[in-house]
């Protein structure tokens, strides 16, 4: 007689018999070491700085002090030189948002829709072959490309199309491209993975029932794809709205946009005050696009969250 039989035999046993319960691991342990650091180097100093901006401001003075004041935010919204940078640097982020998911969707596509791994591979090398180098050699080979004396200026005042070199840099235009030039990798790869979820009898099925390959897109592969769209979108933009060395460079301190500003506030006059006034102005907008985004995608969802 096994002992399941025994069980079932004998009631008073299985009745006052309990299961025998495993300990089970400490998992909130696993995750004790990346709080901490997240806890150490994001939250304190954030919460630092946004304390720090309602102390009025005192050049060379670094700290917190319980006057408080806001006399520094009413500084940034009523002064056209940082209320303009703040739609200045949301105009960059979007419009730099637009240029990378019209130039990244197309390569995602393919590389999610190639079958061929050895193909796979040399496209995926390709996108991030750009991120193995260091952001300012990236940007010296830009300013190379675009100076006024650089190789299409050369290019175009050779073959007698232009009769001055064209501003190609230290104005917005070249703010935009060096920022798609950095984030465009991150746009590719936000799409790739959610491209490749996305099976591709859909789309013929679309076809079968006599729509074109342009319709099938358009109605079943965009809309799926939509969640690595503005993931991607997301990220982008915060990298460009918080970038601070391709604007420093690619705009020649010409184009003032938030992180900019917190630069000269902080590392060039000491205002530390002020300086936690503008980078808490630039976390709340990238804060407001997380909502956004996470409002886009309820929407799109059918609004389940």
């Amino acid at each position: 007689m096994s002992k399941s039989d025994a069980l079932v035999l004998d009631p008073a046993r299985s009745i006052g018999r309990r299961p025998v319960r495993r300990p089970m691991p400490k998992l909130w342990l696993l995750v004790l070491p990346a709080s901490l650091f997240f806890l150490i180097f994001f939250i304190l100093p954030v919460a630092s700085l946004l304390g720090m901006s309602f102390n009025k401001t005192i050049p060379g003075v670094l700290g917190f002090s319980s006057a408080l004041t806001l006399d520094n935010y009413v500084r940034i919204f009523t002064r056209s030189l940082y209320f303009d940078a703040i739609f200045r640097s949301v105009g960059i982020g979007v419009l730099v948002s637009l240029v990378c998911l019209l130039l990244g969707y197309p390569l995602a596509y393919v590389i999610a829709r190639t079958k061929v791994p050895a193909r796979v591979t040399v496209l995926t090398i390709l996108v991030l072959s750009s991120m193995q180098l260091d952001m300012v050699i990236r940007l010296y080979g830009l300013m190379v490309l675009l100076g006024d004396n650089g190789l299409i200026n050369q290019m175009l005042l050779a073959s007698g199309l232009v009769s001055a070199p064209l501003h190609l840099m230290y104005n917005t235009f070249g703010v935009v491209v060096g920022l798609v030039q950095v984030t465009l990798p991150f746009m590719i790869m936000s799409l790739i993975g959610v491209i490749r979820q996305i099976p591709p009898s859909f789309e013929e099925a679309a076809r079968s029932l006599g729509a074109s390959r342009a319709a099938a897109f358009r109605h079943v592969a965009l809309p799926l794809s939509m969640p690595g769209i503005l993931s991607g979108s997301l990220l982008v933009f915060a990298m460009s709205i918080s970038s601070y060395v391709v604007p420093a460079l690619m705009g020649g301190w010409k184009v003032l946009v938030l992180p900019i500003h917190v630069y000269q506030q902080i590392a060039e006059a000491g205002r530390w005050q002020f300086g936690a006034a503008i980078a808490a102005v630039l976390f709340l907008t990238s804060l407001l696009a997380v909502i956004v985004y996470d409002r886009a995608a309820a929407y799109i969802a059918g609004g389940r969250s």
